[in-house]
């Protein structure tokens, strides 16, 4: 923007001004030409280091980055509703492409589970178990890692140190270690999801605490009552509601990280997602992928209605 005055109507201490402006101008000219040419430089020596890396093959395979969505495109739209409920195909031919009956979890001899609804149920029972125990053993963690209930630097410090380990690896690296030691299954899923979330709960546990009221604290302190009885009559009365708001919230964040260890045996849905990729399977996949964006949306409404209800709106804006 340039100025509306003519440099004959300005007065000396205009002028200067006029001067100072057309400064700062010409420098934000220069300061965005070198950012550009330094974004420039960056995101050319990243394709180039994304070829070398590819074995040369980066910008070879470029151009067919959309053909993936392409094959994955069925040969009838009908094919993803009848894999996703498990009915019969019309273009069955004894290969597993087409077998969605075979994956049905009879309950009765007429009432079946279909089976990406049943793995996706194992998933959420995945994510909701993991939550479960990061919150026990989060919230208790939390009040010997506050500054208000412990005033041991040298325990407050440990545990803090401790949570810091648990949440310091990703619920993936974690579920790669325990595969190996536990193999394949839901087991393993669930002990490295609950370990990161130990770790990630009990942060939030903690600050939560430290910004609790004490004086409900300082009165039971002056009646005798031990550390336990004034953690457990004045503080989790207080930090209760936001300890079930973070619980919801990472819940929502569970079920996405027990897909993703799904896809690298540790069961569910994830599982049969990397399955149906790798061998072709285009309805299977997308009937899957509509699976987990409607069940993902469902959490997230689900768990932020209920966060509402338990902190009200303006907390629940705080969060975001």
């Amino acid at each position: 923007m340039r100025s509306s005055l003519s440099p004959s109507k300005l007065g000396e201490r205009g002028l200067q001004i006029e001067a100072h402006w057309q400064l700062l101008a010409r420098n934000r000219r220069v300061y965005t030409l070198l950012s550009l040419a330094i974004l420039a430089l960056a995101l050319s020596g990243s394709l180039w280091f994304a070829n070398d890396s590819n074995s040369g093959k980066f910008f070879d395979r470029l151009p067919h980055v959309f053909d993936f969505v392409q094959d994955l495109l069925p040969r009838d739209p009908i094919e993803i509703w009848r894999a996703l409920f498990d009915l019969p195909s019309p273009y069955f031919d004894g290969s597993l492409k087409y077998d969605y009956p075979e994956g049905r979890y009879y309950l009765t001899d007429g009432f079946y589970i279909p089976e990406f609804f049943y793995k996706m149920a194992e998933t959420l029972n995945i994510a909701l178990m993991s939550t479960v125990i990061g919150f026990f053993f989060g919230s208790i963690l939390s009040f010997f890692a506050a500054r208000n209930m412990v005033r041991n630097v040298w325990l407050r410090g440990s545990v803090r140190r401790f949570m810091e380990i648990l949440r310091a690896f990703p619920e993936i690296v974690l579920a790669g270690f325990f595969l190996a030691i536990l193999s394949l299954g839901p087991i393993p899923a669930m002990i490295a999801v609950s370990i990161h979330t130990i770790g990630a709960l009990g942060k939030l546990f903690f600050e939560v605490v430290e910004n609790a009221d004490m004086r409900p604290e300082e009165g039971l302190r002056a009646v005798g009552a031990n550390w336990v009885e004034r953690v457990w009559f004045a503080m989790v009365p207080q930090v209760m509601p936001n300890f079930i708001s973070y619980f919801l919230l990472r819940l929502e964040i569970n079920v996405r990280a027990s897909t993703i260890i799904g896809a690298v045996g540790g069961g569910g849905i994830g599982e049969q997602l990397r399955l149906s990729i790798s061998r072709g399977h285009e309805a299977k996949t997308l009937a899957i992928v509509l699976l987990l964006f409607i069940t993902i949306i469902a959490v997230d409404q689900l768990s932020a209605w209920l966060r509402r209800r338990l902190v009200g709106e303006s907390a629940f804006q705080a969060v975001h």
